[in-house]
């Protein structure tokens, strides 16, 4: 086990470059399986998570070859539904993302159950509604704990989602890619992880139009050809690396950082008195930061909810918590999707924040108040990487323990914070 050692009080300043997007390089790494030809996948995050789905492929059956620092070279020539192993697959989400081409490509695959960061329940019934809809038959053996997926022949259908969800989305798109006929999807996510997704599988030869809206249009095909991608920024380690500078009182240059994705994510951060400018595909983060909270009308305390794209995304909740015990004024924070989301507060109060968590799923943040440094552990990726913000901001020497969830989404963070000129060292625990 790994821990971070943190001196805060020190101000970021100079340039970085986030790495590619966990969220979407999880699914086109699975959309992989959907064509026996070459792709060259670029710009592939070096983190936990990624390493994991490596792994479950090549257990299917996929050779993959590393051709560079981020570039690897991908082909499922000759795949089987091997016995995928059960811990493997605990440890992520997207370990749910091989049902959907696996039932496409082989008619068949046991999956052990998904697993991930513990936010509360997170369903499987959307994945498994929208590929029974596309002719694939779904159940769970409570005996061998798995959910088997078997399918002769998928065709195209009419699918509304029962909720957003993203993974049920990618599963549902990379199915219906190669299904038998035409499939429109409704209630589809449209985050950018799941439009690249789309854009990814259209240069391999599908038909998929709408990208981006909540209802998509898929005309299936009868196989995909190979082809060569670049994954794009990741827009959750972009906003991370904002927050970071805002709390240390830094000034920093987020290079190739795809600002069209932070348009509504800038109005929620403009509520909690911060801005940044764009520079062409650079997100410039200036020193001046005004940090005062913008009531509503009447002075109402304002209310920050998440939302499906392209509203405020869950994943940043944590961090805009961080953010706001360094603002002044009060504001409520409200995560419907996740019970557990907020179960990381009682550390950042331990550090000296005004935070009342007033249930589950809702929080009062009161500021500015001085943090200090405190030893704690990471119990998922996004309040790990909000605990790394506090601790930058706090006064004196915080310990991180279990460092192991911040690798699943943010490659060597240390390392990046270092050459912006934080105190953090990685050390064994």
């Amino acid at each position: 086990m790994e821990k971070f050692i943190i001196e805060g009080g020190y101000p970021l300043h100079g340039e970085i470059h986030p790495s590619g997007n966990k969220n979407a390089a999880l699914p086109l790494l699975a959309a992989c399986l959907l064509t026996d030809q070459s792709v060259i996948l670029h710009n592939l995050p070096d983190i936990k998570d990624v390493e994991a789905m490596r792994l479950l492929l090549a257990s299917l059956g996929v050779q993959m070859e590393r051709m560079g620092k981020h570039s690897w070279r991908i082909q499922a020539l000759d795949i089987r539904p091997a016995n995928l192993e059960p811990e493997l697959c605990r440890l992520i989400r997207a370990s749910i993302l091989l049902a959907g081409p696996m039932v496409a490509r082989t008619g068949e695959l046991k999956l052990p159950p998904p697993g991930g960061d513990v936010i509360g329940r997170r369903r499987v019934d959307s994945h498994i509604l929208a590929l029974s809809a596309l002719g694939a038959h779904a159940e769970y053996d409570r005996s061998e704990k798995v959910f088997q997926f078997k399918a002769d022949q998928l065709s195209g259908a009419d699918i509304i989602l029962d909720e957003a969800s993203v993974t049920a989305t990618e599963n549902a798109i990379m199915a219906a890619v190669i299904a038998k006929g035409e499939t429109r999807l409704r209630n589809a996510a449209s985050e950018p992880h799941v439009q690249e997704l789309c854009h990814f599988l259209n240069s391999l030869g599908a038909q998929i139009e709408n990208i981006g809206s909540n209802t998509l249009h898929i005309s299936g095909v009868p196989k995909l050809n190979g082809g060569e991608f670049t994954i794009g920024p990741d827009y959750l380690e972009v906003v991370s690396f904002i927050g970071a500078a805002v709390v240390t009182k830094g000034s920093i240059r987020i290079r190739q950082a795809a600002p069209q994705h932070l348009d509504m994510i800038a109005g929620v951060f403009r509520r909690l008195g911060v801005k940044w400018f764009d520079e062409g595909e650079d997100v410039v983060v200036p020193e001046e930061q005004e940090l005062k909270i913008k009531p509503d009308l009447g002075g109402a305390i304002p209310e920050i909810s998440v939302m499906p794209w392209p509203a405020f995304p869950t994943d940043l909740m944590s961090i805009a918590i961080v953010v706001a015990t360094q603002s002044e004024g009060s504001v409520l924070f409200h995560d419907w999707m996740y019970p557990s989301r907020m179960f990381f507060i009682d550390k950042l109060v331990n550090m000296g924040a005004q935070i009342v968590l007033c249930d589950p799923h809702r929080s009062i943040v009161q500021g500015p108040t001085t943090l200090y440094a405190e030893t704690m552990d990471s119990p998922d990726i996004r309040a790990g990487m909000s605990l790394v913000l506090a601790a930058l901001a706090a006064n004196g020497q915080s310990v991180i323990r279990n460092v192991r969830q911040i690798d699943r989404g943010y490659e060597k963070i240390d390392k990046k914070l270092r050459a912006l000129g934080a105190r953090i060292e990685r050390v064994q625990d």
